[in-house]
């Protein structure tokens, strides 16, 4: 797979650096300015810059294990995503910030299957089976709190996914600096559902609560 790996970046090289000698030159000299953040899963089957045929430079991205959002913390903590915000809306002034989340999602799988047993166990309290990844995704538990999980996942996984980007997309508005610019319109925000099985894409209509096909 390194091998594979690396015969890839001699392809990359090829094309960016021999056939397209100025395009990397021009990166360097004038420095990134990307007009969208996309925030998406760790997920290997969910790369944005496939998904959406982008260049280099193109998009700023930000991965993690179910493409979250944490709300607004200021705090000595350590703040990977909201790092990533701050350098995205106030240094680069991006115009648009896309939560992209997909199907088959491992972090809300992690997620409803906590919320299931915690459902199950009533008042009983459900010890973390994970170090890290069932602390991170309760970011979005209570976005899941009202659903119903005797048949999941089916349908509920689904739900859960896009209950998700909402909660992140009010996540994103805990951050001043991004509340302050939306209603300057200067940037505006996406909810996304990536449907792995059929290729198609959903997009949140904050309107009418609901995802539609783009």
């Amino acid at each position: 797979m390194v091998n594979s790996l690396l015969n890839g970046f001699q392809n990359f090289k090829k094309k960016y650096f021999s056939n397209e000698s100025d395009f990397f030159a021009k990166l360097v000299k004038n420095g990134q300015a990307p007009k969208t953040m996309i925030i998406s899963c760790s997920d290997s089957r969910v790369d944005p810059a496939i998904l959406f045929n982008t260049k280099p430079g193109d998009l700023f991205v930000v991965r993690n294990v179910a493409n979250l959002v944490p709300p607004f913390e200021k705090d000595d903590m350590y703040h990977g995503v909201s790092s990533a915000l701050e350098y995205a809306v106030k240094t680069l002034k991006v115009q648009d910030i896309i939560i992209l989340g997909h199907s088959h999602c491992g972090g809300i799988s992690a997620l409803c299957s906590f919320c299931k047993k915690e459902a199950e166990k009533q008042n009983s309290k459900v010890k973390n089976e994970t170090e890290f990844i069932e602390n991170w995704v309760k970011i979005s538990k209570d976005a899941l709190i009202d659903l119903d999980f005797s048949n999941w996942p089916d349908e509920t996984q689904h739900i859960a996914e896009k209950n998700s980007i909402k909660n992140s997309l009010k996540n994103l508005k805990s951050f001043p600096w991004i509340s302050k610019s939306l209603v300057e319109n200067k940037l505006e925000i996406h909810g996304w559902w990536f449907d792995m099985e059929k290729a198609n894409l959903w997009c949140f209509n904050e309107k009418n609560n609901s995802f539609e096909k783009f």
